[in-house]
């Protein structure tokens, strides 16, 4: 292969933020451990003084052990130690390791002649430059915390790539992470430069047959060489460009990649059953760390097939290739129709009976529309008698929750989204989480960090894995309501779904929500509160753009928009009922509205 020369298109990696040391403590004579009180990826600054030839070592964690040691069993096989050997300089001397980063929270320092101060340490937060462009908070402070939580790992692991985790040594860039992710990655930080930029690195990864592999760039190979790729993994060739395109309304990125996109799905077709199911011919990843609930990756596999179909048929459409959409629009209806003889029942029921399976179903689609409201009632008690806890892993969790709200069973999942109880998103923030962890139980109350068997924290835990995060989709989406019509936020969406009063016996319902999104063309912003009989909802429409404001449960006689009527309020284009809510139309501008 000749070697090609190419611009880098992704924001640079620099230092964007400095983090100063909160504690320091002394486990045993001699070994200094400084916390940083937050968990990241990145470089410290060594502010030193001692005798020339003085040779000092740092080892960093993400955990302490219970006795007070620096954890570093779920490093696995990377060192994670950097050392420097003092000059001697009377005034001090300060020093950071170069070509090199790590992911922490503590650092243990050695090999002084006397206890250093607290300042002696100071943590440098590297990754690439991707400017933050949203900010989630609402009444329940647990939850506030988890979406500070995902935007700290979505830094710590965008570092080139997208990474797995950025502490152990592993570093790669997992696509079915990033698949699962990449739509909360755009509400947290502006990413158009950096997964253009990825995008080559994928397409560059694909395999001779036409899969894309199951990380990008690729290295070195999970499986045998004719199974690199894993369902739902090798799909991300397909969902991440549409998820650009949809967020930035940019099609230049599908255009480029549109050859190696036709390619992977004729792979795809080759791949399938002649019905059109789905099969298990690569690594088994399947719903990468459920809770018990195995679904078979065939099923997933259909799914997946009948997913990639409808965005190769909505991207199609865009660049303007109206026949190859026809032609996937087709192949999905025959995926569909496959789907529903073979694996549903006449009651609705799915003969895979896991959480995930019925999420799956819901999520792609493939469930009639009438219908869907009987199947998201089924997957509602299955929650219900799962204790009202979730089971799904990877693939499952991040469309359980718009699942659930898109079809009827809104209450349900905004309850599982405030629930502590394990496995939950509450769970780690109570435990002291401040970035999202690789697995439900990377550490439970009853089996510590190494799991059930006592083997995991050495075999596979990271505390900064962001796929779980994904939910916060669901949360700007659905809770703060802020979605775009088509591509590119040019029209807008404001649909704010409070959850009913008293519709969470566990916890508080969510009573106020206040957030906001930098798009392409100015900041969107979507503050509401629910109290008292009364629902207020603060808008911010970007210059041009217009919106389409969903008020719920309201009528044009029971609405105000800034203290008039809404037939009399500057602004307001169209008033419409939308079931038992009010679609009100509106041009640029701040509009406050006011349901009683």
């Amino acid at each position: 292969m000749v070697p090609k020369m190419q611009a880098y298109s992704a924001p640079p990696i620099r230092v964007t933020q400095e983090i100063p040391a909160k504690r320091l403590s002394e486990p045993t004579p001699g070994v200094y451990l400084f916390d940083l009180g937050q968990n990241f990826a990145g470089i410290v600054r060594l502010k030193i003084k001692g005798a020339a030839g003085t040779q000092v070592r740092l080892r960093y964690g993400e955990m302490l052990h219970p006795d007070g040691r620096l954890m570093t069993e779920n490093l696995r096989k990377a060192r994670a130690t950097d050392f420097y050997t003092l000059r001697g300089d009377l005034g001090g001397e300060t020093w950071s390791p170069r070509f090199t980063y790590h992911g922490f929270q503590y650092v243990e320092l050695t090999g002084l002649a006397e206890r250093p101060a607290l300042d002696t340490i100071t943590g440098l937060v590297l990754h690439n430059d991707t400017p933050l462009a949203g900010s989630f908070e609402c009444s329940d402070p647990v939850l506030t915390q988890f979406g500070k939580n995902a935007q700290w790992t979505q830094r710590a692991n965008f570092v080139e790539i997208p990474t797995d985790c950025p502490q152990r040594d592993e570093r790669l860039g997992w696509m079915g992470d990033a698949q699962a992710y990449i739509r909360t990655a755009t509400f947290n930080a502006d990413v158009a430069a950096f997964f253009t930029k990825w995008s080559d690195d994928v397409v560059e990864a694909q395999r001779s047959f036409g899969a894309y592999p199951d990380y990008a760039p690729y290295p070195m190979a999970h499986g045998s060489a004719a199974k690199n790729f894993g369902t739902g993994w090798t799909d991300a060739g397909i969902i991440c460009p549409w998820t650009i395109w949809k967020t930035y309304g940019d099609t230049r990125l599908l255009e480029r990649h549109w050859d190696s996109m036709t390619r992977f799905m004729a792979w795809r077709q080759a791949s399938t059953t002649p019905e059109g199911l789905g099969t298990s011919l690569g690594n088994p990843w399947g719903d990468w760390l459920n809770v018990k609930e195995t679904t078979p990756v065939e099923y997933l596999d259909t799914c997946f097939n009948a997913l990639d179909c409808a965005l190769m048929a909505e991207m199609a459409d865009a660049i303007g290739r109206p026949i190859e959409a026809a032609n996937y629009r087709a192949r999905r209806a025959k995926t569909q129709a496959v789907f529903n003889k073979t694996y549903r029942k006449p009651d609705g029921t799915l003969l895979v009976d896991t959480q995930t399976a019925y999420v799956m179903a819901l999520w792609t689609g493939l469930i009639p529309e009438a219908e869907r409201p009987n199947v998201a009632s089924i997957l509602a008690e299955k929650i219900t008698r799962n204790d009202v806890r979730m089971a799904t892993g990877f693939l499952g969790t991040r469309s359980l929750l718009p699942a659930l709200t898109e079809n009827g069973q809104h209450d349900l999942a905004t309850r599982l989204f405030q629930s502590r109880k394990f496995p939950s998103w509450g769970y780690e923030v109570i435990n002291g989480a401040n970035t999202v962890w690789e697995r439900w139980d990377s550490y439970t109350t009853e089996h510590g960090f190494g799991g059930a068997n006592g083997l995991q924290n050495s075999a596979m835990n990271s505390f900064s894995h962001y796929a779980f995060g994904a939910v916060m989709e669901w949360a700007y989406r659905s809770l703060a309501g802020i979605d775009s019509d088509g591509a590119g936020y040019r029209k807008i969406i404001i649909r704010p779904r409070p959850p009913t009063a008293g519709s969470n016996p566990d916890q508080a319902p969510i009573f106020w929500v206040k957030a906001h999104y930098d798009s392409i063309h100015g900041r969107i912003a979507s503050s509401w509160k629910n109290e008292h009989g009364v629902f207020t909802l603060d808008v911010t429409v970007p210059p041009n753009t217009s919106a389409a404001v969903i008020l719920p449960q309201a009528t044009v006689e029971r609405t105000t928009e800034s203290g008039v009527a809404l037939n009399q309020a500057a602004g307001v284009r169209v008033c419409v009922a939308a079931g038992e809510d009010l679609r009100v139309e509106v041009g640029a501008g701040t509009y406050r509205f006011v349901v009683k």
